[in-house]
């Protein structure tokens, strides 16, 4: 008797924003996220699990579009969930992203983490796993069914950084050499 091969995983990506529910084995959702945040939520018992990604927490006053929001994409993704059978007290949570990436700007990476970490536990979410903070992205993909994560630094070169922040002379004012200029 011969085995037939494992069907390969299919891959579902999704970027800032967005929103993917499953219950299927052989399915995984990817992202990639930097200061921003994905969190993966799962219910083991059911074996369904979704990924979201956000930009911002969601606080009074913000002007972005409330799909790139932390609280509206968590609801959702919450909601989603239920819809497909999971049990949100039996939910779990892994948390990737919320990174510091520019020095010397706003912390939004920081308050990406922040907000997560404590929307969690307003809404008695184990998080289990993942990785928040520090100077580097993060490459995340996770299977819904199982709850399991694979996560891959994105990390700048030390001796790059400088060059990512240098910024060209401006040009000398007046035509190039050579052209004409006019009036």
């Amino acid at each position: 008797m011969t085995l037939a091969p494992a069907p390969q995983a299919r891959v579902l990506r999704i970027v800032e924003g967005d929103v993917e529910t499953s219950d299927r084995p052989d399915l995984a959702i990817a992202t990639v996220v930097g200061s921003c945040v994905a969190a993966c939520l799962w219910d083991p018992l059911r074996g369904a699990g979704g990924m979201n990604h956000f930009l911002l927490p969601g606080t009074p006053g913000e002007v972005a579009p409330a799909r790139r929001h932390g609280v509206h994409l968590m609801e959702l993704l919450i909601n989603r969930l239920m819809g497909i059978g999971a049990d949100r007290r039996r939910l779990q949570a892994k948390v990737f992203g919320g990174a510091s990436l520019r020095a010397g700007l706003t912390d939004a990476g920081a308050r990406n983490a922040e907000f997560v970490r404590a929307f969690l536990a307003h809404e008695g979410i184990p998080l289990v796993g993942g990785a928040l903070g520090g100077p580097a992205g993060r490459a995340v993909v996770f299977w819904p069914a199982s709850g399991r994560a694979r996560l891959k630094t994105i990390a700048l070169a030390q001796a790059d950084a400088p060059a990512l922040r240098r910024v060209p002379p401006p040009p000398p004012p007046g035509p190039p050499p050579g052209e004409p200029e006019f009036f």
